[in-house]
C-alpha cells in the first residue's frame, strides 16, 4: 500500500460524499434535528437559569437558608444525547452501505483495480474517506450549537467548553461504528439492497437483540429481587437494641445491594456490545458531572452543593463503554477488510 493512491481514493471518496445528494439531504436534516433539540435545550437552561436568579433573591430576602446550585449549560447538550445515536445511524449507514456495492453494480471495480492502485488503497481510502465526511457532519453540527450559544450569550467555562468537546469526539465514534457496519454489509453483499438490509439488521441485533437477551440472562440468573419488608424502614433506632425489625431491614438492604451489582454486571457486560448503550453511557457521563454512579439504563447524581466529579472521573466511570466505541468500529471495518481483500472481481 501506497500513501499516494490511498490519499487519492481518500479524497475522491470525501469529494463524492460532499457532493452526493443523499449526503447533503441527510446532513440538512440532521442539522436541522439538531438545531431544533438545541433550542429547546436552550429555553430548558434559560428556564432553570430564572428559577435560580429567584432563589438567590430569595437567599438574599431571608426567605430562603440554603444557596441554590447554579444550573450548567451541560443542560442544553443533555438533549443531544437521545437523538445522536438515531440521527447518526441514519446518516451512517447511508454513506456506507453502497460503497463497495456501488462499484459492483456499475462494474466500475474491475476498471478501478486496472489502475497502479492496490486492493488495500481503495478499502482504506473509502473509509477514510467516509470518516472524514462523518468527521465533516459532526464538526458542522457542533458548529452550528456553538453559534447558537453565542447567539444567545451563553459562554461555557474551561470545564464545560471541554466536556463539550469529548461529546463531539465520543459522537463521531458512535457514528464510526455504524458506518463500519454498513461498510461490512457493502463487502459481504452482492448489492446494495441486500447491503441495506443487511447492516439494518445488524444494527438492530447490536442495539435492541443483546440488550434484550442480556435482560432474559438477568432474569433466568439472578431471578426476582427480595422481598420487601412489609414495615417501614426505622427511623429512630436504639443503637444497644436495635430490634428485629432494623435488622431485618439491614438485611435486605443488603441483599438488594448484591442483588443489584449482580444484575448490573450481567447487564453492563452484554450491553457494552450495543453502540447505543454505550454513547449513552459516556453521554451521560460527559454531560451530568453530578452522575456518581453508573450503571447500563440508569444512573445516581450527587447534587450537594459545590460537589461535582472531575472530567477524569467522569472518562473513568466509562472507561470500558470508550474502550468499545473504539474497537467495535475496528472489528467491523477489519472484517470489511478481510472481505474486500478476498473480494472475486470479475
Amino acid at each position: 500500500m501506497e500513501a499516494k493512491g490511498l490519499f487519492n481514493v481518500a479524497r475522491k471518496e470525501f469529494i463524492d460524499h460532499l457532493t452526493s445528494r443523499k449526503f447533503i439531504l441527510i446532513l440538512v436534516l440532521f442539522l436541522i434535528i439538531s438545531a431544533v433539540a438545541m433550542h429547546g435545550g436552550i429555553g430548558d437552561y434559560n428556564n432553570r437559569l430564572e428559577s435560580y436568579k429567584e432563589q438567590i433573591s430569595q437567599v438574599e430576602e431571608g426567605e430562603r437558608r440554603y444557596m441554590p446550585e447554579k444550573p450548567s449549560i451541560l443542560i442544553i447538550f443533555q438533549r443531544m444525547r437521545g437523538l445522536m445515536p438515531f440521527l447518526g445511524a441514519i446518516l451512517a449507514i447511508a454513506m456506507g452501505f453502497d460503497l463497495i456495492t456501488r462499484e459492483k453494480e456499475s462494474r466500475s471495480l474491475k476498471s478501478l483495480l486496472s489502475h497502479p492502485v492496490y486492493r488495500d488503497e481503495i478499502i482504506n481510502g473509502k473509509a477514510l474517506g467516509g470518516i472524514l465526511a462523518l468527521v465533516f457532519a459532526v464538526g458542522i453540527a457542533f458548529t452550528i450549537l456553538f453559534a447558537m450559544l453565542l447567539l444567545f450569550s451563553i459562554v461555557p467555562d474551561l470545564g464545560e467548553f471541554w466536556r463539550i468537546i469529548l461529546f463531539g469526539a465520543v459522537t463521531v465514534l458512535c457514528l464510526l461504528t455504524y458506518f463500519s457496519i454498513a461498510l461490512m454489509a457493502s463487502t459481504s453483499s452482492e448489492n446494495s439492497g441486500r447491503s441495506l438490509m443487511f447492516a439494518f439488521v445488524v444494527l438492530l441485533i447490536l442495539s435492541f437483540g443483546v440488550p434484550m437477551l442480556g435482560e432474559l440472562v438477568v432474569k433466568s440468573a439472578v431471578g426476582e429481587p427480595p422481598e420487601r419488608p412489609e414495615f417501614q424502614s426505622p427511623r429512630v433506632i436504639d443503637i444497644e437494641h436495635p430490634g428485629e425489625e432494623y435488622e431485618e431491614w439491614e438485611r435486605y438492604r443488603k441483599e438488594l445491594k448484591a442483588y443489584n451489582e449482580k444484575k448490573w454486571a450481567i447487564r453492563d457486560a452484554f450491553e457494552v456490545l450495543s453502540p447505543d448503550s454505550n454513547y449513552g453511557m459516556v453521554a451521560v457521563s460527559l454531560t451530568d458531572p453530578y452522575v456518581t454512579e453508573l450503571h447500563s439504563g440508569s444512573w445516581s447524581s450527587s447534587h450537594t452543593l459545590g460537589e461535582t466529579t472531575s472530567i477524569q472521573e467522569s472518562l473513568e466511570k466509562v472507561w470500558k463503554n470508550i474502550f468499545a466505541l473504539i474497537i467495535l468500529p475496528l472489528i467491523f471495518f477489519a472484517i470489511a477488510y478481510v472481505k474486500f481483500m478476498r473480494l472475486d472481481i470479475r
